[in-house]
């Protein structure tokens, strides 16, 4: 008798262990895959948050490029409205010294009595 209950003793434990042995490892297969995804999940949404970066980036790059060409535009706008102003000034230089001196020579035929002729 004390052979059959041994026996039965080490066939529940052997049984008790393999199937212990076996939830533990279909559990352990559930977490295992489980933090698989989990880590793909994080992976997809470090690659996200890295692609907004990158179009971020991109768009900060555009701005300041358009600024600066905005800038080189209202540059040139800027010399070339001195370069025009200057000419004008030129211009009205020159015109009035030759007014000035038209208005001259006619003083002097006037003193000279030359305009009468």
């Amino acid at each position: 008798m004390k052979k059959s209950v041994l026996f039965l003793v080490m066939l529940f434990a052997f049984s008790t262990t393999f199937t212990a042995c076996r939830n533990t490892e279909k559990a352990e297969n559930e977490m295992e895959q489980e933090a698989n995804e989990m880590e793909n999940d994080m992976e997809e949404a470090g690659d996200d948050m890295e692609d907004e970066m990158d179009d971020l980036d991109d768009d900060a790059d555009s701005a300041m490029d358009d600024v600066k060409e905005a800038a080189e535009d209202t540059g040139d706008a800027i010399e070339n409205a001195a370069n025009e102003t200057g000419d004008a000034i030129e211009k009205g230089a020159k015109e009035t010294g030759d007014a000035v001196k038209k208005g001259a020579q006619e003083v002097e035929d006037e003193v000279e009595g030359n305009d009468d002729m």
